[in-house]
């Protein structure tokens, strides 16, 4: 099966110079705003009956990267949120662990073993998160540092700023240093920071970006500014990987992150995942959603299913 390796490979020659990738990157096709905008209020409108609702919120529970980075977070509320993980609803083992729980690297080790035994992965923020301004030594430090602690799965920020100016292979370089770095011991997720890359076009060109740089996802933002994922961009993202796939065999994976509160807006991406991309991708290892009040929300609603009534926010752990 083509890897990421394989897929770098094959654009050797478009990334052997700042000129060749600037005009690969320019040369695809302009994305219609107002077209894209209105596909993805259409797929949003569309009517999920209730044995596929059900299979969707247990869906969607199974795709979340459960998350806390906040510069109080301790040992002991990273021990409690690895336990919501592994039993999200204590009181119905039933439910679907989460994907994976993602920290701080200095908070891997304590994850790794909260979790030990689970399925449930480690996955730590790196590279001078959530601005990404550092030097490539300081970024590769910083992953090596968490993969080290157990992370399976290391989410860098590119370098905003080096985008938007244009340097486009030092952005690529990196990415790639760090998938470097990781090796076959951790996947990569890329975050864009969309809400910062003004354009649809930029996002495009990001998306692309981080797939022949070697990403095994593509994150669209840190949750920490105003404008984070949208139906609009995870569309745009989507419609990426599912090209991206269909030129070259490699199935990248897709993270809308931040802003997704509640179970309508997570089953509106799953459909969106579903009519763009396809069923391949729902699956958790190729979809997530990074949030964290999203699942007390899923679990709620779960719990209406099942019982005909909402217990309320009382009945699910606070993060």
């Amino acid at each position: 099966m083509p890897t990421t390796a394989t897929a770098a490979a094959a654009f050797a020659d478009v990334t052997a110079s700042e000129s060749t990738l600037r005009r690969f990157l320019h040369g695809l096709p302009g994305v219609d705003a107002v077209g894209l905008e209105a596909r993805a209020a259409s797929l949003g409108t569309r009517s999920i009956k209730t044995t596929a609702k059900a299979y969707a919120i247990d869906l969607a529970i199974s795709m979340i990267d459960l998350t806390t980075l906040e510069g109080a977070d301790t040992p002991g509320k990273v021990r409690a949120l690895a336990a919501k993980a592994v039993h999200p609803d204590p009181t119905d083992r039933t439910t679907p662990t989460t994907a994976a729980v993602c920290v701080y690297p200095d908070m891997v080790a304590t994850a790794k073993a909260a979790l030990a035994g689970s399925d449930v992965k480690v996955a730590s923020v790196a590279t001078a998160f959530p601005a990404g301004r550092a030097a490539l030594p300081v970024k590769l430090a910083d992953t090596a540092d968490a993969i080290a602690a157990g992370a399976d799965e290391i989410d860098m920020v590119i370098d905003r700023g080096a985008f938007l100016a244009g340097r486009y292979l030092e952005v690529h370089d990196q990415i790639a240093a760090i998938r470097a770095e990781c090796g076959d011991r951790a996947r990569l997720k890329v975050i864009f920071e969309t809400g910062e890359l003004s354009t649809y076009d930029n996002i495009r060109r990001a998306s692309w970006l981080g797939m022949m740089a070697g990403a095994d996802f593509i994150k669209t933002s840190t949750g920490k500014v105003a404008v984070n994922a949208t139906p609009a961009n995870t569309l745009l993202m989507l419609e990426a990987v599912r090209d991206f796939r269909a030129q070259t065999g490699v199935q990248i994976g897709v993270k809308p992150a931040g802003g997704i509160r509640n179970t309508k807006e997570a089953i509106k991406f799953l459909v969106l995942v579903n009519e763009t991309a396809g069923a391949d991708w729902l699956d958790n290892h190729w979809f997530r959603f990074g949030a964290s009040s999203l699942l007390n929300d899923l679990l709620m609603q779960r719990q209406k299913m099942a019982t005909g009534h909402y217990s309320g926010p009382d009945y699910v752990t606070v993060d």
